[in-house]
């Protein structure tokens, strides 16, 4: 995706340069445009794009999935009309520059995922604290008391209802 942002980049800098004006563009030109474009979304949609929406229900504790569910799909919907109202100010102001911008946000989310999200893959959901209480970085900021309720075999909380 990197890459192909860059390619996008370099196309509209090379033809465009900093002043926005081109004299001709050729049919080309616009197919290779058009081509890299397609492959970055296709490649967005195949690997980056799903994972805000499966990450975060995979990660959440089962107590609090559903809350923790509608706070990813309010920011998501939050930062996405924030980019959609920024996205051509921000055209126009860094010119070609701007798809170098969202390729170096690629790379760097892709380092985070690297070195920050842990592997979750044949892990139940009711395991998820121990793999955040085992993480390098994470465990400094899980509280250990959620083990010692799990390892006594008792409730987190308990919830009594009356009848009234």
């Amino acid at each position: 995706m990197c890459v192909f942002q860059a390619l996008v980049a370099f196309a509209i800098g090379w033809k465009f340069g900093t002043t926005g004006v081109a004299t001709v563009l050729p049919q080309s030109y616009a197919i290779l445009v058009v081509f890299c474009i397609c492959v970055f979304v296709a490649a967005f949609a195949f690997s980056w794009g799903p994972l805000g929406w499966l990450v975060p229900s995979e990660i959440s504790p089962l107590e609090v999935r559903s809350a923790a569910q509608c706070v990813t799909v309010s920011m998501n919907m939050l930062f996405t009309f924030g980019v959609a109202q920024i996205f051509l100010k921000m055209l126009c102001w860094m010119k070609f520059g701007l798809f170098i911008f969202f390729a170096a946000f690629v790379f760097v989310m892709t380092l985070f995922v690297y070195f920050y999200v842990p592997e979750t893959k044949n892990i139940p959901i009711e395991e998820m604290s121990r793999v955040w209480r085992e993480h390098w970085y994470w465990k400094n900021y899980v509280d250990n008391d959620d083990a010692e309720f799990k390892s006594q075999g008792k409730p987190a909380k308990e919830i009594v209802y009356t009848l009234e």
